[in-house]
């Protein structure tokens, strides 16, 4: 009795490291995506290289679907337009507003603005669905806020005030924005449908919204034109990014609870400042740091659980 109750503990702990090391992987792939989304987005127009990594994305997580339910469910009536929003939200309005931003900011800069995404979600939560903010909280969020203006102004927050932004950073910060108003539709859609269900019809609908404009920008002439480094960015983007990043994501919410997977995501922007170094060779100045610091400590206080 005693030697089952072992195997199977070991073969617990077993499954929590190899999920544990999926979530970190995870985290790594969707830091990635700032520096893939850097070297697209110079030779690419924005609409062009959403659409082809969303068609990727959508291919492989309908064989995710597959494999994992062993059949496609069939969306009610009901959830379409919960997910074409998402499809807009999320995919289609965020990643034109990603590739534009990344046309002018750089890998590092970007994954340090978007970072802030907790805080924002957190604050438009409470003032939409009336969630409840505690005093560490709400000094989470003010960080947050603070740090996401010293990054966007690169270390002279009065520049916002006087309207002296880039349009890069303006940019990224709509994908904030995109992003906040894409998790919030998503607390409505997940009452009914599985988060990879929603994931998937998501980057079908966004893909499917992004495919006119794409091909007005020139999609076709991108398809013979594209570098192999484009290719492969956007094979990354599409897999690693979107597919597997979600998969193994909505696994780890499954098995350890949205809170538990969440603190994974805190890693995402380290990694996208260190690959941007690594790859890009982008320089860490003052601005950036004091940033990532606010930002870094905000998304904890906004993120621990009571």
């Amino acid at each position: 009795m005693k030697t089952a109750l072992s195997i199977e503990g070991a073969f617990e702990h077993s499954s929590l490291v190899v999920l544990y090391v999926k979530l970190i992987l995870t985290a790594m792939f969707w830091g990635g995506t700032f520096v893939a989304g850097r070297v697209v987005a110079q030779q690419i127009d924005p609409f062009s290289a959403a659409f082809l990594r969303f068609v990727i994305a959508s291919l492989f997580l309908l064989a995710f679907v597959w494999g994992s339910q062993g059949r496609i469910p069939k969306l009610l009536p009901r959830d379409i337009l919960l997910v074409v929003l998402l499809g807009l939200s999320g995919v289609f309005s965020y990643n034109i507003l990603f590739f534009s931003g990344l046309k002018a900011v750089t890998a590092s800069r970007a994954s340090l603005i978007i970072a802030s995404n907790p805080a924002f979600i957190a604050l438009f939560s409470c003032l939409f669905f009336h969630e409840r903010l505690d005093l560490l909280k709400i000094v989470g969020i003010c960080l947050s806020m603070s740090g996401a203006v010293v990054v966007i102004s690169q270390g002279d927050p009065l520049s916002v005030i006087e309207g002296n932004i880039g349009l890069g950073e303006l940019y990224i910060f709509g994908c904030v924005l995109s992003w906040v108003a894409y998790s919030l539709i998503g607390k409505a859609a997940l009452k009914r449908l599985s988060p990879l269900i929603a994931v998937t019809y998501s980057c079908i609908f966004g893909a499917a919204l992004l495919a006119f404009p794409a091909y007005a920008g020139g999609l076709r002439q991108h398809l013979f034109d594209c570098t192999t480094a484009v290719w492969l960015g956007v094979f990354y983007l599409g897999f690693f990014g979107s597919a597997l990043g979600f998969f193994w994501y909505y696994e780890g919410i499954k098995a350890i609870g949205a809170a538990r997977a969440g603190v994974f995501i805190n890693i995402v922007p380290v990694c996208a400042v260190f690959f941007a170094y690594l790859m890009l060779n982008e320089a860490m100045d003052k601005s950036l740091l004091m940033g990532a610091i606010l930002v870094m400590i905000g998304v904890y206080c906004t993120n621990k659980p009571r």
